[in-house]
């Protein structure tokens, strides 16, 4: 890995491949080094090298080793970290759980992950996980013991939980003290010869459930060695070094958090303030405690921030940097009103470690803002047509991604599969071209290109468009059905006082080709999410049909 230049202190890539050996090169580079801070406390890295090491000896004890899958589901907190650090020191792969799951998700992943030990909060938020699992099987809250899911042997509960039945669940805090009631040292210097001569740097670190247009999240395994290579050359261009502290409030679970944020953090030496999950005035508040220098950010995320009663500029002076996605409006808005003024423009997918292209923040924010930047070392990026053939430059095509990209889905059906080549090359379903400078200009997902009379209109050029009207805050543009035009564009706009339907759509028709001009425009009070915090174009799309449904 070979660090680009720049203005910055520059950081010597580690000489880890593997996630825990990297938590002891860092230990032993710089002990005293913040590494994390999570709900008011503070941890260095000789402080979560040892207390990786303690939780190992205790979940060993348990049974947990090489080939082990024990399922994660919690949101970030310094305890997400841990039990994925000490499952990987000892050779087995965490299954990432989202927050959000409900019954009906929890009983699919807990089946497909084959996952042996679940360790879990009670609860989070409105989510009563332990009632859920109650629910799903009776058993393993009664005795420990799983009908429903038979590879389940064990769950693991973070917090007390005084209501829960004696026989289950295990503490986690339990079993730490368990781990520290004989010679600890002694105890995980044992398991660490008996698990570190095994551990392979192309072992699977994490198994993601990444959404899309199945009807079930598709299940991502991602490689040591590939995560801490391609985590330290994304922070690289973002310019990171020892002395950042990176504000990180998307979730651990999912690829931007446990695939960027977090290994492009670690390689770097740099610090991670842990946000347990985004709320605009917390962020705001942590931010300017810490003094974070970087940030990962999504334009709903900046705006609800900027929109907050209490935000002021100076609050978030101390960001230099970071990364974001979005429209060249969104770019700018992030840079200039959220005041990052070296914030990274990005492209990618769980597929491909989270990020394949980012824009370096030594570029003029006008470039970052109309781009996502060149690939990042060792990858390359294809535009291809439907035939498979390569196109020009400045012609748009599926892109295909080769280099970091994960091996495959795991348990998936061959038709999902195919997305990954014989020769390497992984089929994003996205839509793009390459400049003549190789940077890649992101144009919408496949699904979501709005084809109307024959001609292609991609939603995030209207998305741009729209969003320059000065009585607009949020854009959304979703292709509708139709029986004459094949799709209409539909936009979706929350607006600054009153805007009528016929205005706006004057206002486009005098400055936009006819086929690109929204047939219905709907003003709402915010726009539809999932619960990662994407934009949820099916359920807009859906609110469209029912909006212009006959009774």
């Amino acid at each position: 890995m070979t660090p680009t230049p720049s203005d910055a202190v520059s950081v010597a890539p580690p000489f880890s491949r593997h996630l825990a050996d990297l938590c002891e090169e860092q230990a032993l580079r710089d002990p005293e080094g913040l590494a994390v801070i999570s709900r008011g406390q503070e941890i260095t890295y000789s402080q979560l090298h040892a207390e990786v090491r303690r939780l190992a000896v205790a979940l060993s004890a348990r049974g947990v080793g090489r080939g082990s899958i024990v399922a994660l589901l919690c949101p970030n907190r310094l305890e997400w970290l841990l039990v994925a650090l000490a499952v990987v020191r000892l050779g087995g792969r965490v299954a990432a759980f989202n927050t959000f799951v409900r019954a009906w998700d929890l009983e699919y992943m807990l089946e497909h992950s084959g996952a042996e030990v679940l360790v879990t909060l009670d609860r989070f938020r409105s989510s009563n996980y332990l009632k859920t699992l109650r629910e799903l099987d009776e058993g393993l809250l009664r005795d420990g013991r799983s009908e429903r899911f038979p590879n389940l042997r064990e769950l693991i509960v973070i917090d007390s939980v005084p209501s829960a039945p004696p026989a289950a669940p295990t503490l986690l805090s339990h079993l730490l003290e368990q781990s520290g009631t004989q010679d600890s040292d002694s105890l995980a210097s044992e398991v660490d010869r008996e698990h570190a001569a095994a551990r392979s740097a192309l072992d699977i670190a994490f198994v993601l459930y990444t959404s899309g247009s199945s009807a079930r999240p598709k299940a991502v395994p991602l490689r040591h060695c590939a995560l801490l290579e391609n985590g330290f050359e994304i922070g690289e261009r973002m310019e990171l070094t020892r002395t950042d502290r990176v504000w990180v409030s998307v979730p651990l679970y999912w690829a931007y958090g446990a695939c960027n944020a977090l290994p492009a953090t670690l390689t770097h030496g740099a610090t991670l303030v842990l946000q347990e999950a985004f709320a605009a005035g917390e962020a705001l508040e942590l931010i300017e405690r810490h003094r974070c220098t970087a940030a990962y950010v999504l334009p709903n995320i900046a705006r609800s921030m900027i929109a907050h009663e209490s935000f002021a500029r100076q609050r978030t002076a101390s960001l230099r940097t970071g990364l974001t996605l979005g429209s060249p409006a969104e770019v700018e808005l992030i840079a200039k009103e959220l005041a990052i003024p070296r914030i990274c423009n990005i492209y990618g997918q769980t597929e491909s470690y989270g990020n394949c292209c980012v824009t370096p923040a030594s570029w003029p924010l006008e470039r970052r803002a109309i781009c996502q930047g060149p690939p990042l070392p060792r990858v390359s990026i294809a535009i291809r047509a439907a035939d498979g053939a390569d196109v020009p430059a400045g012609e748009i095509g599926e892109i295909h991604v080769r280099g970091y990209v994960a091996p495959g889905y795991v348990d998936a059906p061959e038709s999902a599969q195919k997305a990954f080549g014989a020769d390497g090359w992984f089929a994003t379903a996205d839509l793009g071209l390459l400049d003549e400078e190789g940077c890649l200009q992101f144009s919408a997902r496949a699904a979501e290109m709005i084809k109307t009379g024959g001609i292609n209109v991609s939603p995030g050029e209207v998305e741009e468009f729209l969003a320059t009207h000065d009585a607009i805050d949020e854009v959304a543009v979703v292709g509708a059905p139709d029986e004459r035009m094949g799709q209409v564009v539909v936009a979706f706009v929350v607006t600054r006082g009153q805007l009528a339907e016929d205005e706006l759509r004057s206002w486009c028709a005098e400055r936009l080709a006819a086929y690109k001009v929204p047939v219905r425009v709907h003003v709402l009070e915010r726009l539809a999410m999932t619960d990662n915090g994407k934009l949820d174009r099916r359920r807009l799309a859906q609110l469209d049909s029912e909006k212009t449904a006959v009774p």
